[in-house]
């Protein structure tokens, strides 16, 4: 009798099914979620026979416990042809529960899902949202779609603005403490894209930030054109300054809406790389783990061929491995264009300053130059500092996303 026979015995009869760390599933299933195939632990923890699990519906496992939310957000993302992760509570035919994480991704005219036993901080925080978005579904009887609406909003409150960003960090976290509880190493890469999503973070608040700084001073140059013009002739030196400054601001503002505001600039475009890389890197990991989940278990899959099975699997590890690749890269070229446009505007910046000490020269000339003035140089003084200053900071970052994928 094999280990896995020894658990079937044991089998409790109430509570959670027998699931343990090391091990992780899959199912494969056509583009309706008809089940064609899987390892012999989802069977297992399922409780099912192969002829009651092949051809049927993959809801035949849903518990009663789940937010249809979940189920609404999983199809609307995979139709789309793009992974989703999410926290599933399942069903066994005899009744038990278990719980997983689980990646679905399409795969040819279907679909397969890849699951892991949940176990990091997150998904207990998780676990107390869906019970409390299930009994709202249940009492005020919302559609799936304002549940997920409903979901997503819980999900910003807890820092994920979007539930891509949370599944990607949900599916690092798992893995992450996935190698704890069994004693391995963590994975370097999945380390590196970790903190790379940490300088992303910062990132954003540092160009939310410049943001703020440039805003601020976008009167300042016409004040101190107002004010030239109340000290001096038209013509005069701290007019012609002052005018220039305009200028070059205005160029400066025009340069900064195109490369830092919008979604398609380069700093929004690096979170949005990185959040699409994570999970592609935790995707590979997870086929790899069910593919050689496979090599030890060398059971018949009911009708479903052993080595056609691994081959699917091998041939989507390969796929996500070109992409996690082709991910990184694009992080790698987003933060060398971060570092080209930070050495564009402290370029801009110079040419500023050095049109605002002029201004403080020239204005010192004067019999009356007035406090006025003095205040106004000052002020954008203080802004050129603040921006030099984000924009070294900006850099750091940018240079530590570059070198960590590296």
């Amino acid at each position: 009798m094999t280990i896995q026979d020894r658990r079937q015995e044991f089998r409790p009869t109430s509570g959670e099914a027998p699931f343990n760390l090391d091990e992780v599933f899959f199912s494969r299933t056509d583009a309706r979620g008809g089940i064609e195939s899987g390892n012999y632990v989802f069977r297992r923890v399922a409780h099912y026979e192969w002829d009651r699990l092949l051809g049927a519906p993959h809801k035949i496992i849903r518990h009663p416990d789940m937010p249809r939310a979940v189920f609404w957000l999983l199809w609307d993302t995979i139709k789309q042809g793009r992974p989703i992760g999410a926290y599933v509570k399942n069903r066994a035919e005899d009744g038990l529960y278990y719980w997983v994480f689980a990646v679905v991704m399409p795969n040819g005219d279907g679909y397969l899902s890849a699951r892991i036993k949940p176990t990091s901080p997150l998904f207990r925080t998780i676990e107390k949202e869906y019970a409390a978005l299930r009994e709202v579904e249940l009492t005020e009887k919302i559609e799936p779609e304002e549940s997920a609406r409903r979901l997503l909003a819980r999900l910003a409150e807890h820092g994920f603005p979007t539930y891509a960003e949370f599944a990607a960090h949900a599916l690092s976290e798992e893995l992450t403490a996935r190698d704890t509880g069994l004693g391995r190493p963590t994975d370097p890469r999945m380390d590196a894209l970790r903190d790379t999503m940490g300088h992303a973070e910062a990132l954003k608040t540092e160009t939310e930030g410049l943001i703020r700084d440039f805003n601020a001073m976008r009167t300042v140059p016409h004040n101190l054109r107002v004010i030239a013009s109340r000290m001096e002739p038209t013509g005069g030196p701290i007019s012609t300054l002052s005018k220039n400054y305009g200028i070059m601001s205005r160029d400066m503002f025009e340069w900064f809406e195109a490369h830092v505001l919008g979604e398609d600039s380069n700093f929004s475009s690096i979170q949005s790389s990185v959040i699409q890389t994570l999970p592609i890197q935790g995707l590979s990991r997870l086929l790899n783990a069910c593919d050689l989940q496979l090599t030890f278990e060398r059971r018949k899959l009911g009708h479903t061929d052993l080595e056609t099975e691994r081959e699917i699997l091998r041939n989507l590890v390969d796929a996500y491995k070109v992409e996690a690749s082709k991910a990184i890269s694009l992080v790698q070229d987003e933060a060398r264009r971060i570092l080209s446009a930070c050495d564009t505007m402290e370029r801009h910046v110079l040419g500023l300053s050095t049109t605002r000490v002029m201004c403080k020269i020239e204005g010192a000339r004067l019999p009356k130059s007035g406090e006025s003035l003095t205040d106004i140089i000052g002020q954008l003084k203080v802004f050129q500092d603040r921006i030099s200053t984000r924009l070294d900071r900006i850099m750091h970052l940018g240079n530590e996303i570059r070198d960590r994928l590296g």
